[in-house]
């Protein structure tokens, strides 16, 4: 702990550091970077699968600055009994902040035998969120996001467009798994069957925004009449002429002030059934209504359940 002690007083003497020092740590680490918001002028520290906390829990049970604590269910160094005494001694602690991950085992966002990929995002997520709110950096993931759309839908221009992502980034459109991975593949497919391929009067009308630690979500409607290939969300259907208007949800991944990654989710079957590819006549699927209902709640909601009947329990 002299030695974290006197890394943190290093690192905030220096002309750089304008924001604070956290501590972030894993395993033993995780021990230590939870005693430096104790024993060190640490501004802020993040604990992943720390081993022996219930040693020091009358420590950490006092006065101190901001402390996230990730633990995983399967750690058999931390069995429940000890996930007990911490939730029980440090969970209404004002300061102190724990996360449980299911069926997530000790050491799960290190690669190897225990790596649990969605526990590593989230909790990759919670700690920038933990750090930026004391110590910053502060970006404007908003403005960032809608300049990226704008070389996308109005400007349309590929090279600045990319610089607005980071060197390798990734976009997947979930339902019919297009995009790409990497710089080269990811401006190939913008280049040749992105940009230029969504039909000129395309048109994103904004309905809700969340914006977090290191993602935006946006809830959007998407709308366009089928005059020309898209081929990201239609590959391989010729044009229909028919008008397309869906609910898309795109989830905008940050790293610093670039994109990393895009992940874009919407119901491939009203699309279908807009342009006339899906009857939608006995499916459990919509067409436009869809998008209808999003603009306006009180229009008819259960009109796909045949045995719906209001205020009688259905058969």
């Amino acid at each position: 702990m002299e030695d974290v002690g006197a890394t943190v007083d290093a690192l905030r003497a220096l002309p750089e550091c304008v924001g604070g020092v956290g501590v972030v740590g894993y395993c033993l680490g995780g021990k230590l970077a939870a005693l430096s918001v104790t024993r060190t002028s640490a501004d802020v520290a993040v604990g992943y699968y720390g081993v022996g906390l219930e040693q020091h829990v009358d420590e950490l049970a006092g006065e101190h600055p901001p402390l996230v604590l990730h633990i995983a269910e399967l750690d058999k160094y931390a069995p429940a009994e000890v996930r007990d005494t911490l939730t029980e001694r440090l969970g209404k602690h004002p300061n102190v902040t724990l996360y449980t991950y299911p069926d997530a085992d000790h050491a799960f966002a290190r690669p190897g035998d225990h790596f649990n990929r969605a526990a590593t995002q989230l909790a990759h997520q919670r700690t920038l969120g933990a750090v930026r709110r004391v110590i910053g950096p502060h970006f404007d993931f908003a403005s960032l996001w809608e300049t990226h759309c704008a070389y996308e839908f109005a400007i349309r221009e590929i090279d600045p467009l990319m610089k607005t992502m980071v060197a390798e980034p990734y976009v997947n459109h979930i339902p019919t798994m297009t995009g790409g991975v990497g710089h080269q593949q990811l401006a190939h497919f913008y280049r040749h069957h992105f940009v230029d391929s969504n039909p000129p009067d395309t048109r994103l009308i904004p309905i809700s925004r969340t914006i977090g630690a290191t993602q935006l979500v946006d809830e959007l409607l998407f709308c366009f009449t089928h005059t020309t290939p898209v081929d990201w969300m239609l590959p391989g259907v010729a044009p229909t002429g028919r008008r397309v208007e869906i609910p898309l949800v795109a989830i905008v991944r940050f790293r610093g002030d670039k994109l990393e990654h895009e992940r874009i989710y919407w119901d491939q079957a009203s699309v279908l059934v807009q342009i006339g590819l899906l009857d939608p006549t006995g499916l459990p699927v919509a067409g436009v209504e869809t998008a209808r209902k999003l603009q306006d709640e009180n229009l008819a909601s259960n009109a796909l359940m045949p045995n719906w009947s209001f205020g009688t329990k259905a058969r």
